[in-house]
């Protein structure tokens, strides 16, 4: 009996300590998952600020006031970017666990911002790089400068009494941003297709990727995916003509838009060029969450042997 008891104490403490094990590696697996998450949200908030500072940085000539209110702009940015990064909720961001969406468009924003303000910077403290850009933002613009295209309608954007400087720089700023929205969406589209997204990795969460998207409401989740899709590529393709129009038409009776400031129009003709890139992204975005649901619904429909015919 005394061989037994032992024996089975032994068999106690050995599932104790291993139960004892499984919950510490446990605890450490979910520390370290937040302190992972915590160190890509800090590191997301730093790139943020980097983005928003960098006109001022680089661009000589910013007054005290100005760069105070650049850098309450920019920790205003990085505070919300943290916030919204740190917690594994939903939140009001999109895609911020659906790689490399929100990457892409942190890229095209940042390399536009960087290029036009070495541009921006020709005129103010020439160098050999901002000579160089400069010059090819030239040829770019002259390239994309055609009637009817988007860089020729952003000209309308300037006062009626702009100079001819005044008149290239903006549509050397606006081909050269224009050119750069259509190569990052050529690269966030190649790269959909080289790694399969949004599913090839691991399922995909709608509740935390499309937060401002109710899949509850009336109609088929895939049918309202697709109608956004088709919205937000309608609407990124006609924006870079609508807002000159818009802006020219606003402007009717007030002092038109000059974009003499090189902070201004390194900012307008990046939101021009940006928000339309976005909206693109967006729309081919939800057009492959809605591909994967049909094909998930195929797969239902035929491991349970049911007559589900895809739409």
């Amino acid at each position: 009996m005394g061989r037994i008891e032992a024996a089975r104490h032994n068999v106690r403490d050995i599932f104790g300590k291993r139960a004892r094990q499984s919950i510490v590696s446990t605890k450490s697996g979910k520390g370290k998952a937040v302190v992972a998450r915590l160190a890509g949200a800090a590191l997301r908030a730093v790139l943020v600020m980097l983005l928003v500072a960098t006109p001022s940085v680089l661009l000589p000539g910013t007054d005290s006031d100005g760069k105070q209110m650049i850098a309450l702009v920019a920790l205003f940015a990085g505070a919300l970017t943290f916030t919204e990064y740190k917690t594994s909720y939903p939140s009001l961001i999109e895609f911020r666990d659906a790689p490399p969406f929100n990457r892409v468009r942190f890229l095209i924003l940042f390399f536009t911002v960087f290029t036009l303000t070495v541009i921006e910077k020709t005129s103010v403290e020439p160098t050999t790089l901002s000579t160089l850009v400069s010059a090819l933002g030239i040829v770019v613009s002259g390239a994309l400068d055609f009637p009817y295209s988007p860089v020729r309608l952003a000209t309308l954007m300037m006062a009626d009494g702009a100079s001819e400087a005044q008149v290239l720089a903006v549509r050397t700023a606006a081909g050269t941003a224009y050119l750069i929205s259509l190569l990052g969406l050529a690269v966030f589209v190649l790269l959909l297709k080289l790694k399969g997204w949004p599913n090839r990795d691991g399922g995909f969460n709608v509740w935390v990727n499309l937060p401002t998207f109710d899949p509850t409401s009336n109609g088929d989740v895939v049918v309202r995916l697709e109608r956004d899709s088709r919205i937000n590529i309608a609407l990124g393709f006609l924006l870079p003509f609508l807002i000159p129009a818009v802006v020219k038409i606003g402007s009717t009776g007030f002092e038109p838009l000059t974009l003499t400031t090189p902070q201004t129009l390194i900012w307008t003709m990046t939101a021009w060029a940006f928000l339309p890139c976005s909206l693109f992204m967006r729309g081919i975005a939800m057009g492959k969450i809605a591909d994967m649901i049909r094909d998930k619904r195929r797969i239902s429909g035929v491991e349970e042997g049911s007559d589900y015919l895809p739409a």
